[in-house]
C-alpha cells in the first residue's frame, strides 16, 4: 500500500532565502531513496516561513527504512539548521472506497 507523508516545517526568519537550496540539496537523496515515489515541496502563501514537504511511498516500510537513515550520519542534512522548531511528520494511506 502505497504512503504519503506531509513533513511540515517551519523556518528560521534569517533563514528562509537559504531553505530552496538545503532543501532541493535535502531532497536530491530522498528522491533517490528505495521506495520513494516522488517528494514535492509547497509553500504557504500567506507564510513565507512555511513549508510542507509532500511525499509518496511505496510502503509504509520503505518509508520508515527512509526515517531511520535520516537519523545516521550518512543521512543526516543540514535542514535542522534552518528549521525554528522540530518538523511534523503526518503519514496516510489512502482510505478504502466505499
Amino acid at each position: 500500500m502505497t504512503i504519503t507523508s506531509f513533513l511540515d516545517l517551519r523556518i528560521l526568519a534569517d533563514r528562509v532565502a537559504d531553505a530552496p537550496k538545503i532543501l532541493a540539496d535535502t531532497l536530491a537523496d530522498t528522491r533517490a531513496f528505495d521506495g520513494c515515489l516522488g517528494v514535492d515541496v509547497l509553500v504557504d502563501v500567506a507564510d513565507p516561513r512555511h513549508f510542507v514537504a509532500v511525499e509518496r511511498w511505496q510502503s509504509i516500510e520503505h518509508d520508515d527504512a527512509y526515517r531511520e537513515w535520516r537519523t545516521t550520519d550518512a543521512g543526516r542534512s543540514e535542514l535542522g539548521t534552518i528549521v525554528s522548531e522540530p518538523p511534523v511528520l503526518t503519514r496516510l494511506s489512502t482510505a478504502p472506497q466505499s
